[in-house]
């Protein structure tokens, strides 16, 4: 397996670590505070860092069949979704909101490890070519998609998501224990 598989495999394993040690580690109150820098609580941002990972699972099949088409259509695509931001960012919040609620600390790591086991698996059967196809992507929806991603990226992207959000987290760094 190249390294760069390897890497992003190891970031998925690292993420599922992280996060059950957080959802083993916090009390419900450290859980329902406020996270740094977000309108999320702790637990609604812990999910919206599980759902970077399910969107993967949505972007490859996209990747796919855009990659196949013209590139104008494909560019078109990703400005009309650009154009789109507002909604986006308004669905991209209540919506983690939302899933909280039903994936919450009792199931939130179980999804996580499903969907990891998930994309692993399909990663390990990538192809060369195929984790080099790539289309527009609309850059005003997150700071990690790039003008122009391949597969290899989009797998990648969820583990780049979860970093990032994980610094906006008021809980003790996974592997502290309580002061």
């Amino acid at each position: 397996m190249d390294l760069g598989r390897e890497a992003c495999l190891v970031g998925y394993r690292r993420a599922l670590q992280e996060l059950n040690s957080w959802l083993e580690n916090a009390t419900t109150s450290e859980l329902q505070r406020k996270s740094n820098g977000t309108r999320w609580t702790n637990e609604e941002l812990l999910f919206h860092m599980v759902f970077g990972y399910m969107i993967v699972r949505s972007l490859l099949p996209l990747v796919r069949i855009m990659s196949r088409l013209p590139r104008s259509w494909s560019r078109g695509f990703a400005a009309g979704l650009n154009a789109a931001t507002g909604p986006f960012d308004v669905v991209n919040y209540w919506g983690s909101r939302a899933a909280a609620t039903v994936y919450g600390r009792h199931r939130m790591g179980r999804k996580l490890e499903k969907t990891i086991t998930a994309l692993g698996r399909r990663l390990e059967r990538e192809t060369t070519v195929s984790l080099a196809r790539s289309m527009p992507f609309p850059t005003r929806w997150d700071p990690f998609f790039k003008a122009d991603m391949t597969l290899a990226d989009v797998y990648a992207y969820a583990t780049l998501h979860f970093d990032f959000h994980a610094k906006q987290l008021s809980l003790r760094p996974p592997d502290s224990s309580p002061g």
